[in-house]
């Protein structure tokens, strides 16, 4: 079950609200009410069917030996009945399995309705960069420093493909070794995750929806390459009940992240800003329901204090519900000025994704009667290799140099400045 069945059923209309908010379809909310009425009236059939099979074996286990040959006849019969509704049973499951999988997870109120275009901006930190001079783009100032180098990247492995060089790759591990050390001072456990994972934990995540053209598959092995840590994370605890008395459990994920970023081409080519292959450190947690709201806002703090280190004008905003993906119930981006561009871009999200990929994992937590429910995900950025674009043109001087946050030279050993190469 991917979404709440007490709400599909008592609450119909909440689920109708957040479809047409996200520009779904509604009709499929009714296809699921009926998919889910003929699902309970077939295994209630098969349920009764088979009590009377149970019965029925009772009597003749207890018959004469005379009449047991005639019985035996009658309870053939009954159990080939059993079989066929367990069957109906099955198909009935099965059938609503694949509609309601289709409906996208609620979103939380307060989510602005509409498409890409219709987000509401939160808060804005920081002045937009100004120069007294031209300003490079990243590309540039990469090439000038022997920071990044995209010709040989084009080449070893095709278009959207970069080598991070000498200070491009320090700096790189500077960031997320930056993030990793506000993750463990805020109770994070650190992961380095596997990028390659089965069909049922990218299923569970909710990646393979509209946007399953964007994975990267390998048929022989029947694994996908994972588009963010997010998915090995969500999938650690799978089938697993958690306690949560002391709060949220919180892991970092870092690895190497993978994205075909089908139908995209001629958007944002140049640079290191839309590409195939990048490094990132996710967070994510596992939480009480009552307690998912809290965490988000936690989460896209973490974030702020990462940019406010790195010394970046930015802005978060509330994603519009037809912007989410199937799994966010509620998504905030941090957007970073990027001077050369004259526009915010994303950096960074945080999403609550409620309990809809716990109920897909089974992942559940113990209530104080004893039962089990669905525990809430959430996940956010925390540093990744993009961040580099909007660091390198907002720090940039006329020379073509690039001066450090004062935040990120411990983790470059004091580099005060990245000069270019003469």
């Amino acid at each position: 079950m991917v979404i709440d069945p007490q709400l599909l059923r008592e609450q119909p209309d909440v689920i109708r609200r957040s479809q047409e908010a996200r520009g779904a379809s509604v009709g499929l909310v009714d296809d699921a009410i009926e998919a889910d009425a003929r699902r309970r009236a077939a295994i209630t059939e098969f349920e009764k069917a088979r009590a009377e099979q149970n019965a029925f074996g009772k009597t003749v286990a207890k018959a004469p030996k005379d009449e047991k040959q005639a019985l035996v006849a009658q309870a053939q019969q009954l159990a080939a009945r059993v079989k066929e509704l367990s069957q109906a049973a099955t198909d009935a499951e099965a059938a609503f399995d694949q509609v309601v999988g289709a409906i996208a997870n609620p979103i939380v109120d307060g989510v602005p309705a509409g498409g890409e275009e219709d987000f509401v901006t939160l808060r804005t930190h920081g002045e937009p960069k100004s120069f007294d001079f031209e300003p490079r783009d990243h590309a540039e100032l990469g090439e000038l420093l022997g920071a990044i180098d995209i010709a040989r990247g084009v080449k070893v492995s095709g278009s959207r493909f970069y080598f991070l060089k000498g200070i491009g790759a320090r700096l790189e591990l500077a960031l997320m070794n930056m993030g990793l050390d506000l993750a463990l001072a805020e109770g994070f456990t650190p992961l380095i995750t596997p990028t390659l994972v089965r069909p049922e934990v990218m299923a569970g995540t909710g990646f393979l929806g509209a946007h399953a053209d964007e994975i990267y598959y390998l048929p022989a092995d029947d694994l996908y390459l994972t588009g963010t840590s997010e998915v090995a994370l969500a999938g650690f605890h799978s089938d697993e009940i958690l306690d949560l008395e002391g709060g949220p459990l919180r892991y970092a994920g870092w690895s190497t992240c993978y994205r075909r970023e089908a139908g995209a081409a001629g958007k944002d080519n140049r640079g290191i800003l839309r590409v195939h292959q990048f490094n990132k450190l996710e967070m994510f947690s596992y939480v009480l329901p009552e307690q998912a709201e809290a965490e988000h806002e936690a989460l896209v703090g973490f974030q702020e204090r990462m940019m406010q280190a790195c010394e970046l004008a930015y802005r978060v905003i509330d994603v519009a519900a037809g912007d989410l993906g199937q799994s966010a119930a509620r998504k905030f981006d941090i957007e970073a000025w990027v001077p050369t561009q004259g526009a915010y871009r994303e950096l960074t999200s945080t999403s609550n994704c409620t309990t809809f990929q716990a109920r897909r994992l089974d992942i559940r937590t113990r209530t104080e009667s004893g039962k089990t429910t669905p525990v809430a995900t959430l996940n956010g950025t925390l540093a990744t290799t993009r961040w580099i674009v909007a660091i390198l043109e907002t720090h940039q001087q006329a020379d073509g140099s690039v001066v450090v946050p004062a935040a990120l030279r411990p983790y470059l050993g004091g580099l005060e400045v990245l000069e270019p190469l003469s």
